[in-house]
């Protein structure tokens, strides 16, 4: 069922709520919409309530003037489990999905989550001030502040679509049916330039590395051997946690970036051992 809610900064966010019982909460990464997680949507909305959400300007919900940061996207997510009534939720974030999941934490705490997934997002996506070579690597960092800043100007720039489209296809494995790679592009460019790189400026220059240990829920954590986010990133994030497993995904699972949608079986499969292991 697809429905829309206000938040309380005028933003109408659009959602869809699938099946019945405990609840199910997905959230998706920079410039990329809901719709990725329709293989996990109509797979586990068979046992659970499945909420899947369009952040600002993505996807279904409509565009908004404002808002643009990872911070306001954790205080959106929220509001719409205030406004649904939800508690005890089980919560995945994909990509920059996983970062709002960390900015909800570090704002709000872990009350109302039940468990969490994070999916192929490193701690620190660009190397921060102080960094050594090892602590880049732990981080998972893939840009330094020049590179993030040049690719940002050339979103907006005339050959941003352009860019978009190659920024995706390095996060997707070679051989991908072209039809979806198509798809996962048109997603990606309906957010609008200046949104969509406003947002990955905040996005990436977020270091996370010190809340692992302050997340006192089960967490799964999701690495692809193939993708740009390195496995050893991931390892790293595990290692840091109370109560984590790690799953690395091999590439002839689709083990790249968008690995729940390219090859979904294996995916769901580890998820539901993990959800059905937590409740």
């Amino acid at each position: 069922m697809d429905k829309v809610f206000r938040t309380s900064d005028g933003a109408t966010l659009a959602y869809s709520i699938d099946g019945e019982g405990l609840p199910l909460l997905l959230l998706p990464g920079w410039s990329q919409s809901a719709a990725m997680f329709r293989n996990q949507i109509a797979s586990f909305s068979k046992s659970r309530r499945v909420i899947a959400l369009d952040f600002r300007g993505h996807g279904k919900s409509k565009d908004a003037d404002h808002g643009f940061r990872v911070s306001r996207f954790a205080r959106d997510v929220q509001e719409l489990l205030d406004h649904e009534g939800l508690d005890a939720v089980s919560a995945l974030g994909w990509s920059m999905g996983a970062s709002v999941l960390w900015s909800f934490i570090d704002l709000f705490g872990t009350g109302r989550l039940k468990s969490l997934i994070f999916v192929d997002e490193p701690a620190a996506v660009m190397n921060q001030p102080g960094m050594d070579d090892g602590a880049n690597a732990d981080a998972g960092a893939i840009f330094d502040a020049a590179a993030l800043g040049s690719i940002a100007a050339q979103i907006v720039g005339p050959e941003g679509a352009s860019v978009r489209e190659a920024f995706v296809g390095s996060m997707i494995t070679k051989t991908i049916d072209p039809a979806l790679r198509d798809w996962i592009v048109a997603e990606n460019l309906r957010v609008k330039p200046q949104a969509a790189a406003s947002l990955l400026i905040d996005h990436a220059s977020l270091d996370w590395r010190d809340i692992f240990r302050r997340i006192d829920r089960p967490v799964l954590v999701f690495g692809g051997m193939v993708s740009h986010v390195s496995v050893r990133s991931q390892q790293w994030i595990a290692g840091q946690l109370a109560d984590a497993e790690l799953v690395v995904t091999a590439a002839e699972d689709g083990g790249a970036h968008f690995m729940f949608l390219e090859k979904p079986e294996p995916f769901n499969v580890a998820l539901a051992r993990f959800l059905d292991r937590v409740g």
